[in-house]
């Protein structure tokens, strides 16, 4: 006999939804301490399932990722049929019609765009300029999206796109609430920022588009203009779901890891020292490229390290299309099983002292006994991000230039403090101020 797994009393009705959401990690992080690999509590009237076991996370996303389905409903008001968001064969297929743009060859091509642009970034800025490195972070990847995948340029707009992201961006909390979608009818400020935002975001998608059409080049986007002649054909809402994902996730989620990065190598010099001299010895000077990638081993466990104790992506959910036994539980057809990569990511079976950042931990040795899922930054199974070889090699080197000539310390002793969007981004952004080397 089966049955749905223990968890927190609920006090009143819908308790645990105000809980999670006021408290989002807090509330994720007790279920592990309380009860351990498993936990069940409702949203309303959703049954939710938290899985932070590696062996559970690669049954639900892996062995019976079949058994799913994305979970992000609510997502699709801004994303619509996307990547994120579709299931079945439509998200096969377009992941299939996808896939060539984000090769082995492909992402090489990228590499010194991306070197050249962090290059330009970084020659604008003067000793003890004042920066906000997320917002900094966030225009870098929004333009070098904009160049490699769209063929586009995207500069003078960044400021207007990046807030118009911020504004569209909902918290988990929200998403898996049941019947969220009929907040939107609200008269809210909140609401009309969030649909201004969105109506931006698609004016500039499809005027993207148009420019594009017809051109032959490899860039993602002719891919997927070029896929609108296949059979069957993709229909131009179909592109626009495709190109407004990979604006998002192409560039919301690197610059998060970069902007947390910044900060812990702010708070930890002796770390920034190492970094230092690899990049010294390795580039002697001259910008980073592709091939740089292996030997710039420190720099890759800097990044590797950043995003296990920040992970930009710090929940994720799957929703069940019929019942589910995990470890002699029940998850419920329809239930939600979310997994948390914060809380996996600082589980002490797995990582010695969680909280402390330590490059140094991420030995070949350590990497090949680590279990597969207690580090998935980029999700997993079929749905594990497409670009997640385009979003290594940026942060890689764009870590490298920026630490080539400077160094950047916080402007005040302020606490750094999450804000738990669809990413974890620092909530206040990041003061910083930048110094030469």
């Amino acid at each position: 006999m089966t049955r749905f797994p223990p968890g927190p009393k609920s006090r009143y009705p819908g308790s645990g939804y105000f809980q999670f959401r006021k408290d989002p990690l807090g509330f994720l992080e007790s279920l592990a301490r309380e009860f351990g690999d498993i936990a069940g509590w409702k949203i309303g009237r959703q049954h939710c399932v938290f899985v932070n076991h590696p062996d559970f996370i690669h049954d639900v996303l892996v062995t019976n990722g079949h058994k799913f389905l994305s979970g992000l409903e609510r997502a699709k008001r801004l994303l619509g049929e996307g990547l994120l968001t579709s299931d079945g064969e439509l998200h096969r297929s377009h992941r299939r019609i996808m896939q060539p743009a984000f090769n082995h060859g492909r992402i090489a091509t990228c590499a010194e765009t991306i070197a050249r642009e962090a290059e330009r970034a970084r020659n604008r800025w003067g000793n003890g300029t004042p920066l906000n490195m997320a917002n900094e972070m966030m225009r870098l990847t929004l333009i070098a999206v904009a160049r490699t995948l769209f063929g586009a340029d995207l500069e003078s707009e960044a400021g207007e796109i990046g807030t118009a992201l911020a504004a569209t961006m909902g918290s988990p909390p929200n998403m898996m609430l049941p019947f969220g979608y009929l907040v939107e009818i609200l008269p809210l400020p909140a609401i009309r920022k969030m649909k201004a935002g969105r109506a931006r975001l698609n004016e500039t998608v499809y005027r993207l588009m148009n420019e594009r059409r017809g051109n032959e080049e490899a860039d993602l986007l002719s891919m997927l203009l070029q896929a609108q002649h296949g059979t069957p054909g993709m229909t131009d809402e179909q592109v626009r779901d495709e190109v407004m994902t990979i604006l998002i996730a192409g560039h919301d989620t690197t610059s998060t890891a970069l902007s947390w990065t910044w900060y812990l190598l702010s708070q930890h010099p002796e770390v920034e020292a190492r970094l230092h001299d690899e990049l010294d010895k390795v580039l002697d000077g001259r910008l980073p490229t592709f091939h740089d990638m292996p030997a710039l081993a420190y720099t890759e466990s800097v990044v590797r390290e950043s995003m296990r104790v920040y992970p930009p992506v710090w929940t994720m959910w799957r929703r069940a299309v019929a019942d589910h036994r995990i470890n002699g539980y029940v998850a419920p057809a329809g239930s939600l099983v979310v997994m948390s990569q914060h809380v996996m990511h600082r589980d002490p079976r797995y990582f010695s002292d969680p909280p402390r950042f330590d490059p140094e931990r991420w030995t070949p040795e350590f990497k090949a006994s680590l279990p597969k899922y207690a580090y998935f930054p980029f999700g997993g199974g079929s749905r594990r991000c497409l670009g997640e070889g385009f979003a290594w090699m940026e942060a890689i080197l764009v870590i490298a230039t920026f630490a080539q000539q400077w160094k950047f310390r916080m402007a005040s002793g302020d606490p750094v403090v999450p804000r738990l969007l669809f990413t974890q981004r620092p909530r206040d952004g990041l003061t910083m101020t930048a110094l030469p080397r």
